[in-house]
C-alpha cells in the first residue's frame, strides 16, 4: 500500500508520556533511591525475607539429614530440585534477550524495561545454583569435585558430561549478566552519588560508581564496552539453555534423547522469561508511579513476544507427539500417551492449557493492552512453564524401561518449603534492588525524549 502524498506519516505511541524533561526523569528514576521505605515496602520485605529464611531452614535440614527427606525415590531420582533449577535458568532468559540482543537490534522500546529485566537474570541465576548444588548432597564438596582443579587424587571431571558442561555455561552465563548489568548502572549510580545529600550514601554511590566523570571519553569507553558485554551475552541466550537440555537430550530415557530439546528449551525459557518481567513490572510501574516511563506500549510489545514464542513451544509439543508416532519406538510412544493419559495427565494437560491455549488471547488487541486481562495470562504461563518441566522429568523417570521399577513421585514439605523459599530470595533480591539502585537506565531513556532528537521534534512539530 502506498501512502497518498500530503497525507502524514503515522507516529507510533511515545515511549515516555507527557511533557518530561531530564530533570523530571532524574527526579521520577531516582525518587525510590532518595525517599524512605513505605509501609507497604517494609511489609512486602518482611514477608518476601520470611520466606527466604524458610529456604536457610529447609537447605540446612537438607544438609544435616540428607537428601533422603525429599521426595526423591527410584526411579525419579531427579525431582523438584532439577524441576526448579530448569525453571529459574529459564526465568533469567528475558534478561539477556531484552537487554543484549534488542539492543543490537537497536530497538528502542527495550529502554524502559531493560535494567529490571538484567537484575532478575542476575537473581534467577542465584537462585538456580541452589538447587543443583544442594542436589549433590554434599554442597562443601561441589567446588573440588565440580571445577578443573589439580588435586592429589589424580581425579578429573569428567568433561564428557552434560552435568558439567552445565557448571561451565551458567557460570559463565552468570560473570557475563552481571558484568553487562552493572557497567550499564555505572553513569545512573553517578547520578545519584552526584544527588546524594547524606554522607553515607555518597559514600556509598561514589564507590559504586567507579570514579565515573561523564567525560566525552569515559561515554566513549563505556559504549564500546556495553557493546562488547552485549555481543558476548547474545550466543549465551542460545548456548545455556541448550546445555541445560543436553541434561535429557543425551540421555537413554524415552521422551529425553529427541534432537528437537535444545529449541525447544531455548524458546521456553525466552517465553516463561517474558512472562515474569511482565508480571512484575506491572506492579513496580504501579508501585512506583512509572507508568509514563514503563507505557502500555512496552507491555503490549512484550506480549506480542509472548504469543509469538508460545506459538513456538505449542509447535514443540505438536512435534514430540508426531516424532513419537512416526518414529515407531514403543518406548517412544509409551512416553507420550504415557504425559497424555498416564497418572501425570492432569500436570500434562495443565502445562498445555496455560502454555498454548490461554497465551492465544493475547492475538486480540484489547487483552494486550488491558492490565487486568493480560496479568492473568501471564501468571498462567509461569504456571505453566513450571509444569512443563515437572512433566518432563517426572512422567519419564517415573516409568522407565523395567515395570517392575515404577514409582509414583511426591514431595515433601521439604521441597515444597525450598521451592517457596526460593520465591522469597528472589523477590526479596528484587526489593533490596528497587530500593538501592535505579530501576530503569537513565542514559537510554533520555535518548529517546523528544528533547534529545531535535530533528525528529522539527519533523513531527
Amino acid at each position: 500500500m502506498t501512502r497518498i502524498e500530503g497525507t502524514p506519516l503515522p507516529t507510533r505511541e511515545a515511549l515516555v508520556l507527557g511533557e518530561v524533561d531530564f530533570r523530571r526523569l532524574d527526579d521520577d528514576i531516582n525518587r525510590p533511591l532518595e525517599s524512605f521505605p513505605t509501609l507497604r515496602w517494609w511489609a512486602a520485605f518482611a514477608v518476601k525475607s520470611s520466606m527466604a529464611l524458610m529456604l536457610l531452614f529447609c537447605l540446612g535440614l537438607t544438609v544435616a539429614r540428607g537428601v533422603g527427606i525429599w521426595g526423591v525415590n527410584i526411579p525419579v531420582g531427579w525431582g523438584w530440585a532439577i524441576v526448579n533449577f530448569v525453571f529459574w535458568i529459564g526465568i533469567g532468559h528475558a534478561g539477556t534477550l531484552i537487554s543484549a540482543i534488542l539492543f543490537l537490534l537497536r530497538q528502542r522500546w527495550r529502554t524502559g524495561i531493560a535494567r529490571f529485566a538484567e537484575a532478575m537474570t542476575i537473581f534467577a541465576v542465584v537462585c538456580a545454583l541452589i538447587f543443583p548444588l544442594f542436589h549433590t548432597g554434599r554442597p562443601w564438596l561441589a567446588w573440588y569435585w565440580l571445577l578443573p582443579l589439580p588435586n592429589a587424587h589424580g581425579i578429573w571431571p569428567n568433561f564428557r558430561s552434560p552435568l558439567l558442561w552445565d557448571v561451565f555455561a551458567v557460570s559463565t552465563y552468570g560473570l557475563v549478566s552481571l558484568l553487562f548489568w552493572y557497567t550499564g548502572l555505572i553513569p545512573d549510580i553517578a547520578t545519584a552519588r552526584d544527588r546524594a545529600r547524606h554522607p553515607l550514601r555518597k559514600v556509598f554511590y561514589g564507590v559504586l560508581s567507579l570514579g565515573w566523570t561523564g567525560s566525552a571519553r569515559a561515554w566513549s569507553h563505556y559504549e564500546r564496552a556495553y557493546l562488547l558485554f552485549a555481543g558476548l551475552a547474545t550466543p549465551l541466550v542460545l548456548s545455556v539453555h541448550s546445555v541445560v537440555s543436553f541434561d535429557f537430550a543425551t540421555s537413554v530415557v524415552p521422551g529425553w534423547h529427541v534432537t528437537i530439546f535444545p529449541p525447544y528449551f531455548v524458546a521456553g525459557a525466552i517465553f516463561s522469561g517474558l512472562a515474569l518481567v511482565a508480571t512484575l513490572i506491572i506492579i513496580m510501574r504501579r508501585m512506583f508511579r512509572l507508568q509514563h516511563v514503563i507505557t502500555i506500549r512496552h507491555l503490549e510489545i512484550m506480549n506480542k513476544l509472548v504469543v509469538a514464542t508460545s506459538l513456538m513451544v505449542g509447535y514443540a509439543y505438536l512435534t514430540e507427539i508426531f516424532i513419537a508416532w512416526y518414529a515407531g519406538s514403543l518406548y517412544e510412544y509409551f512416553s507420550m500417551t504415557n504425559r497424555m493419559f498416564g497418572p501425570y495427565a492432569w500436570a500434562y494437560w495443565i502445562m498445555i492449557a496455560c502454555n498454548a491455549v490461554f497465551p492465544q488471547l493475547l492475538w486480540i488487541g484489547r487483552v494486550r493492552r488491558s492490565i487486568l486481562l493480560m496479568y492473568p495470562i501471564v501468571i498462567l504461563v509461569n504456571v505453566g512453564m513450571w509444569f512443563e518441566r515437572f512433566v518432563i522429568i517426572a512422567s519419564s523417570l517415573s516409568r522407565d524401561y523395567l515395570p517392575a521399577n515404577w514409582h509414583y513421585y511426591r514431595p515433601t514439605w521439604v521441597d515444597v518449603g525450598i521451592f517457596v523459599g526460593s520465591f522469597g530470595l528472589f523477590l526479596t533480591l528484587m526489593l533490596l534492588f528497587v530500593r538501592l539502585l535505579p530501576t530503569v537506565s537513565l542514559a537510554e531513556l533520555k535518548s529517546v525524549l523528544p528533547n534529545a532528537q531535535p530533528a525528529r521534534r522539527a519533523r513531527h512539530g
